[in-house]
């Protein structure tokens, strides 16, 4: 077991480190994320319509398609000189591979989903108050489902002539339950309804993250081989 959790990091911190030398994905999620809050700032008609009441939406939305930027890369720059078969034809099994991605690709997207929030939060003046430790579990938990589904879906569109085009086509109907029971959990702790509400919302988007993290590792590996 300690071999196995080893490989793990070995291919988490190359990921990060990789993308620490580049930035590219990191660079862009930030990029779209701080210009979605501005457009939706100035867009929005305040006196006709309560931040609070939409905010939920936008930033769950800004949220996945900042996210597709990034995980839709996971396997860019790796594929150009090679790199990915290496790692393949070494002994590192395929599941330890997708969740060493994964977890990669997952503390990047809750970094900009923290950046999402911040935005949304100060530009709109919304008011999280004592909810704020709930808020950011159930982001830490609609990312992680949505980065263990982009990374395996990722994989297989880098496969394909259509690459990164195809990717939004496969992942948003998985996405909808993180989508939904996300923007219910933060539409209610915006609006300042207790925790005790959201329970159910949070506990659903746990096992939905487990169980998109259990199925992303066993079907690595036949997207990879095949």
């Amino acid at each position: 077991m300690s071999l196995y959790l080893q490989q793990i990091k070995v291919i988490f911190w190359k990921d990060l480190l990789l993308e620490f030398r580049t930035k590219e994905r990191l660079i862009a999620m930030a990029a779209f994320a701080v210009l979605t809050g501005i457009l939706f700032n100035y867009t929005l008609d305040t006196t006709r319509l309560q931040p609070q009441d939409v905010a939920a939406g936008l930033i769950w939305m800004t949220i996945v398609f900042g996210g597709l930027l990034g995980v839709g890369r996971t396997f860019h720059l790796e594929n150009q000189d090679g790199a990915f078969q290496g790692i393949l034809m070494s002994p590192t099994p395929r599941d330890a591979v997708f969740i060493g991605k994964t977890l990669a690709n997952f503390l990047l997207l809750y970094v900009i989903a923290l950046l999402v929030l911040w935005v949304f939060t100060f530009l709109f003046a919304l008011e999280i108050g004592g909810s704020i430790w709930a808020l950011l579990l159930a982001l830490a938990l609609g990312s992680l489902a949505f980065v263990a589904l982009g990374t395996l879906f990722a994989a297989v569109s880098s496969g394909t002539h259509m690459g990164e085009t195809l990717l939004p086509i496969l992942v948003f109907p998985l996405l909808l339950p993180v989508v939904i029971w996300g923007g219910v959990v933060t539409g209610r702790l915006l609006a300042g309804r207790p925790v005790s509400e959201v329970v159910g919302s949070i506990r659903l988007l746990g096992a939905f993250a487990l169980v998109a993290m259990a199925a992303g590792a066993l079907l690595f590996r036949f997207v990879v081989e095949d």
